[in-house]
C-alpha cells in the first residue's frame, strides 16, 4: 500500500468538511467516538488503526490484576479492552475488532518507572485522562505518571511516552495476550533495537489454526541498561512453596544474545528527565523478521510521531468521506461515523510493502501486486458489510473478492471464517457464495468467473466427509435437511445458511446460462419447507427418520444457552430465516395476515435479537407486504434509537467486525440489503436531511447518490412519497442498478 499523498488528501477533504454549533470546520473523523461498543459485549477498542490497516496499537486492560478481576483466564475476554476495566498492563499490536473468540492481543508493550517490575500481576497501572480519536489513544498512568500516546501507520505502530525525573523503565511482554498460544523468540539488535516473533492461534477452539507474528522494535534513546527476563517455574521440592501459576521471573542483565520460552519479555531502562518524551517504533509482518523491518523502514523512516498521526487522520477522513451527511443531531453523526469507522477496520490488509504474504493454509510465502486481506468473518459480514464495501469502496471490495479466489487457488476452498492464512471454520454455512455472487450481481466483475463457479459448484455437491464448507452434505442432499443427530449439532442453523448459498449459487448458474445447475439449487434452496412445524408455527429440528425432534421449546436459546438444532439463538431467531422466499414462507405460515402477526408478535414480545445475524433483517420483511411498509419504517427508527447510541454501550452486542455497525450505517442512509446475493435493497425512513454517497464512476457510471429527506415535522418517520429523480417512485424495494444510477432519492416523510 503507498503512502497517503497529504495535498491530495487536503484537496479531497475540502468539500467533506461540516460545521458545528461554534460555526468551526468539523471533518468526519471528528465525530468518531471509539469507545463506543467498549462494553455491553461490543468488543470493539479505542486503539490506533489505519484503515482495513495490518497494524493497531490497543490499550490492554483485561489481565493483569492481582485479585483476577481482569484476568482473561478469570473470565471471557474476547476484547483487549472494556472500557469498564481500569487495570492497564501495556499495549498490544495487532488486535480483532468486535469478535467473540479471544485472539492476538499480544506484545505488550509497558513504561514504568522506580523499582524494575517484570511481573505483569503487579506492575500494571491504573489510569485517567483517557483519549481516542481516529489513528490515536492516549492515557496517563496514575501509578508512573506516564503520559502515553499511540498512533499507527497500515503496518507499523508508534508508542510516546512521557516520562517524569528519575529512572524509567519500558516492557516488551511476550508472554501474556489474548491468544491461547504460547512460544515467542527474542533478539537483541542492537542497544535500541529488537526482533523477534510470537505464535499466536487456536482462534475459537480450532486448534491447527496457528501462525507466527514477527516484529521489530525500535527506541530513539539509548537506554542505561537493559536485559530479558524468563518466568521460571519450580523443578525441586523446596521450591514447593512457589505459585505453580504465577511462578518466578529471573531476570538476565548480563545475557544479551538470544531467548526463547513461553513467558518471556525484554526491559530496557532509561535516567530521564521530568517531561521527556521516548517514542517506540513497531514494525510487524506474518512473513519474517526481515519484512517487519522492510516495513517499519517504508512506512516510519525519518518521520515522528505526529507526522505519523497526521497522515493516520488524513487517511481516516478520506475514507469517511466516501459518505457526507447533513442534518440530524451530533449523536446521531456521532453514531453513524463511528459505526462506518468500524466498517472499514476488517478485512485488513496481510501483505507487507514488497507484496508478501504467507498463502492459505500453508507454510509458502507468495507475492501479490494489490492488497490481500484477512480477517474473513464471513458468517457475519455477508449479510450487510461487503454490500457497503461493493457500493461505497468497490476497489476494495474486488481485492477482497480476488483475495478469496486466490485462497481458493492456494487451498482448495473459498474461506469461512479465515484468520491471518488459517481456517478456523467458525460459525456455519457456504458464507462466500452469497458474498461473491452479490458482487457480481452489482456489476463488480473483474474476477474470474468460471474460477469462482467451479469453487462454489465443489462446496455445494463435494461429499460431507470431503467437504470442508458443508461437512453434513451428505444428509443436505439425499434429506433436503439436515437432520439433528447429536444434542446440540446446530443442525437448522447450517441447512438455513446452505439454502441462502444454494439460492445465490442458483442466480449465478443462471446469469451463466447453466439452467440445469440453477433449477437444481433453486429447488434445493426450498428444503427450508422440511422445518416448518405447523404446531408450534416455528422451524424445529428435525430427525433423520423425518420426525420433529422432542420435547421442543421455541424459546430455548434467548439466553445464549444451548439449544438443540440452532446455534446461538432460539427457534424465533431463525424461523423467519429465509429471506430468499418470503413468498413461500408467508404461504406455509397460512397467508399474509398470519405472516405479518407472527412477525409483529417477535418484537412485541421481546423476542427479536439485535445482536444475533439471522434475525437482524426481520424489520425488512414487512416491506415485502402492501400496506404494512410502514413497520418497518417504525421498527428501524426504534431499534436505532434504542439500540445504537453515542455510550461505550452504544452496540447492542458482539460489533462481529462491523457487521452490527453495518446495520446502523445502511438504516440510518434510509435502505438496506436484506437479501444476501439478491441485487435489491429495502427502503426506509432516513435518518439525517441529506446523504451523499460518492461512487465510483468505474463502477458504478455516476458520481454520487444524493439522499435528500423532506419532513412535515420533527415527528415524521413514516414514508409518505418517494421520488427518484423527479419521477415519484411507488416502490418500497429497489434494485441496485436503479440506487446507483438514480443520482437523487427524495424521501417525503409524514408523522403518521
Amino acid at each position: 500500500m503507498k503512502r497517503t499523498n497529504l495535498t491530495l488528501l487536503a484537496i479531497a477533504l475540502s468539500c467533506a468538511v461540516s460545521y458545528g454549533t461554534d460555526n468551526t470546520k468539523l471533518n468526519p473523523t471528528d465525530y468518531v467516538d471509539p469507545f463506543i461498543g467498549t462494553t455491553n459485549y461490543g468488543t470493539t477498542n479505542p486503539g490506533a488503526i489505519c484503515p482495513n490497516g495490518m497494524m493497531s496499537v490497543v490499550p490492554f486492560n483485561v489481565m493483569g490484576s492481582k485479585d483476577n478481576k481482569y484476568d482473561k483466564d478469570a473470565r471471557w475476554w474476547s476484547t483487549p479492552y472494556e472500557i469498564n476495566n481500569s487495570y492497564f498492563t501495556g499495549f498490544a499490536h495487532v488486535n480483532l475488532s468486535g469478535v467473540g473468540c479471544p485472539e492476538l492481543g499480544s506484545l505488550l508493550l509497558m513504561p514504568t518507572t522506580g523499582e524494575l517490575n517484570v511481573d505483569y500481576t503487579t506492575y500494571g497501572s491504573r489510569y485517567k485522562e483517557e483519549q481516542a480519536s481516529p489513528g490515536y489513544y492516549s492515557n496517563y498512568l496514575t501509578q508512573y505518571n506516564v503520559k502515553c500516546e499511540v498512533s499507527a501507520t497500515p503496518r507499523t505502530g508508534i508508542t510516546r511516552f512521557t516520562f517524569p525525573k528519575g529512572e524509567s523503565h519500558i516492557l516488551l511482554n511476550l508472554g501474556e495476550g489474548l491468544t491461547n498460544e504460547s512460544g515467542a523468540y527474542l533478539r537483541k539488535v542492537s542497544e535500541t533495537e529488537y526482533e523477534g516473533t510470537k505464535l499466536l492461534g487456536t482462534f475459537c477452539y480450532n486448534p491447527q489454526a496457528v501462525f507466527p507474528i514477527y516484529f521489530v522494535m525500535r527506541v530513539n534513546k539509548q537506554p542505561v541498561s537493559s536485559g530479558y527476563w524468563k518466568k521460571q517455574r519450580p523443578t525441586h521440592k523446596w521450591e514447593a512453596d512457589w505459585d505453580a501459576d504465577q511462578g518466578k521471573y529471573k531476570l538476565y542483565t548480563k545475557y544479551g544474545r538470544d531467548i526463547a520460552g513461553d513467558d518471556i519479555g525484554t526491559f530496557l531502562t532509561f535516567q530521564t528527565e521530568e517531561g521527556e518524551q521516548i517514542e517506540v517504533q513497531m514494525g510487524v509482518s506474518f512473513v519474517s523478521i526481515e519484512n517487519a523491518r522492510l516495513n517499519l523502514e517504508a512506512e516510519q523512516k525519518g518521520r515522528n510521531f505526529e507526522a505519523i498521526h497526521k497522515e493516520a487522520v488524513a487517511s481516516w477522513n478520506e475514507q469517511l468521506s466516501r459518505i457526507l451527511v447533513e442534518g440530524g443531531t451530533k449523536e446521531r453523526k456521532t453514531v453513524f461515523y463511528t459505526a462506518l469507522y468500524h466498517m472499514l477496520i476488517h478485512p485488513n490488509i496481510l501483505q507487507d510493502v514488497n507484496g508478501q504474504y504467507p498463502a492459505m493454509e500453508s507454510d509458502e510465502i507468495r507475492t501479490t501486486k494489490g492488497n490481500r486481506y484477512t480477517v474473513f468473518s464471513l458468517w457475519d459480514t455477508y449479510r450487510n458489510v461487503h454490500q457497503l464495501l461493493t457500493l461505497v469502496y468497490p476497489e476494495k471490495q474486488m481485492q477482497m473478492v480476488q483475495t478469496m479466489l486466490d485462497m481458493y487457488r492456494e487451498h482448495g476452498w473459498f474461506p469461512k471464517w479465515e484468520l491471518y492464512g488459517r481456517e478456523t471454520l467458525t460459525m456455519e454455512g457456504d458464507p462466500s457464495i452469497p458474498v461473491i455472487v452479490d458482487t457480481w450481481m452489482k456489476g463488480l466483475r473483474d474476477f474470474d468467473v468460471d474460477l469462482a463457479y467451479e469453487a462454489m459448484y465443489k462446496s455445494a455437491t463435494l461429499p460431507g466427509a470431503e467437504n470442508l464448507m458443508r461437512p453434513d452434505n451428505d444428509d443436505y442432499m439425499s434429506l433436503g435437511y439436515v437432520p439433528l443427530r447429536g444434542k446440540y449439532d446446530n443442525s437448522v442453523s447450517h441447512a438455513l445458511e446452505y439454502y441462502i448459498a444454494d439460492f445465490a449459487l442458483s442466480r449465478f448458474a443462471s446469469a451463466l446460462g447453466k439452467k440445469k445447475d440453477a433449477d437444481y439449487f433453486y429447488k434445493r434452496s426450498l428444503g427450508y419447507k422440511n422445518y416448518y412445524d405447523k404446531e408450534f408455527g416455528t422451524f424445529r429440528p428435525k430427525l433423520p427418520d423425518g420426525s420433529f425432534h422432542a420435547p421442543f421449546n421455541p424459546r430455548q436459546g434467548e439466553n445464549f444457552e444451548p439449544n438443540p438444532g440452532f446455534h446461538e439463538g432460539s427457534a424465533w431467531n431463525y424461523t423467519f430465516y429465509v429471506p430468499h422466499d418470503i413468498p413461500g414462507l408467508t404461504k406455509l405460515m397460512g397467508g399474509k395476515k398470519k405472516f405479518i402477526d407472527k412477525l409483529q408478535m417477535v418484537f412485541d414480545e421481546g423476542l427479536y435479537d439485535p445482536a444475533n445475524e439471522p434475525d437482524i433483517a426481520y424489520p425488512f420483511l414487512f416491506s415485502y407486504f402492501k400496506g404494512e411498509e410502514w413497520r418497518t419504517q417504525q421498527l428501524t427508527q426504534k431499534l436505532l434509537s434504542q439500540y445504537f447510541t453515542d455510550k461505550p454501550n452504544g452496540i447492542p452486542g458482539n460489533d462481529d467486525t462491523g457487521t452490527m455497525s453495518g446495520w446502523a450505517v445502511f438504516n440510518m442512509m434510509g435502505f438496506y440489503p436484506d437479501c444476501p446475493g439478491l441485487p435489491e435493497y429495502t427502503l426506509t425512513s432516513p435518518v439525517f436531511d441529506k446523504v451523499t454517497i460518492k461512487l465510483d464512476p468505474k463502477w458504478h457510471q455516476n458520481e454520487s447518490l444524493v439522499i435528500e429527506t423532506v419532513r412535515s415535522d420533527q415527528e415524521a418517520i413514516y414514508i409518505d412519497k418517494i421520488m427518484l429523480g423527479d419521477r415519484n417512485f411507488p416502490e418500497y424495494r429497489i434494485s441496485h442498478d436503479k440506487l446507483v444510477h438514480a443520482g437523487k432519492i427524495t424521501y417525503i416523510l409524514k408523522s403518521k
